[in-house]
């Protein structure tokens, strides 16, 4: 029996009813995947899919987000592919769909989470499962304590060139959901000379763990660019990945409250 739905890109999938080879090409879904108790269903997911961590002894690594082992795909004969519209490539998505099912997210905005996990667990058959983490990824946010300080931040997460997350990225939404109003006014992740990071006076800069692992080096050669600006160190884990990760959102705020205001 197949189930028609349509997936977060408008895109119209046909799946089978409860699926039960799953492979999954982005890391924050896999982790959801855990969550919704899909073990034995999961069985193949990228070298980035560090949660939960054994997945990675158990698990097919099929290769990255960015350039996936098609053939070993293939063999695999998934009856669902999980994928993203930012961080898998279009026409690795194409091709693999022409053989299997390929749900593609695209969460943006935090509301956006919500629907995903809630989606997934009807295509899988773990609608509670998926019900129980949205409570508590909900609950989280509204753990958040309200700042009466609405301060600057930049958020960089690569270097050489420098990048932020702008305008419609789920970090941006992460951003103000903890109460911070972004420097960057562009959308997606803009590329940034020296000259403009100095111009745009951030009062707090956070340097983000994933994809560029920033250390307390280039903290340090920051501070110097920026010496009225206040800068820490963050788990990008917790500003990017949508699903359990977010759990922990209340802890970070709580950190950042106690180093910023």
């Amino acid at each position: 029996m197949q189930k028609n739905v349509v997936d977060q890109t408008g895109r119209k999938v046909s799946i089978s009813q409860f699926p039960k080879r799953i492979v999954s090409l982005v890391p924050s879904l896999t982790d959801i995947l855990h969550h919704l108790a899909l073990e034995n269903e999961t069985i193949g997911i990228t070298k980035f899919c560090v949660h939960p961590a054994e997945w990675i002894k158990e698990k097919i690594i099929i290769g990255g987000t960015k350039n996936p082992d098609v053939h070993r795909i293939l063999s695999l004969q998934p009856d669902l592919i999980l994928a993203n519209k930012e961080e898998n490539n279009k026409e690795d998505v194409e091709q693999l769909s022409n053989h299997f099912p390929i749900w593609v997210s695209d969460v943006i905005h935090v509301k956006d989470q919500e629907e995903l996990i809630q989606q997934l667990g009807e295509i899988t058959n773990r609608e509670n499962q998926a019900k129980d983490l949205n409570d508590k990824i909900n609950l989280a946010y509204q753990s958040i304590l309200p700042t009466t300080n609405k301060q600057k931040v930049l958020y960089l997460i690569w270097q050489k060139p420098w990048m932020a997350a702008g305008q419609e990225t789920f970090i941006n939404s992460v951003l103000s959901a903890l109460g911070f109003t972004n420097v960057i006014r562009q959308t997606r992740y803009p590329i940034l000379t020296q000259d403009e990071i100095i111009h745009l006076k951030p009062d707090v800069v956070l340097l983000s763990s994933e994809p560029f692992p920033f250390k307390e080096k280039h903290l340090a050669d920051l501070q110097s660019l920026l010496p009225q600006s206040k800068i820490k160190l963050v788990d990008g884990e917790i500003f990017s990945w949508y699903g359990p990760r977010q759990i922990h959102l209340p802890a970070l705020c709580n950190e950042l409250k106690k180093n910023f205001e």
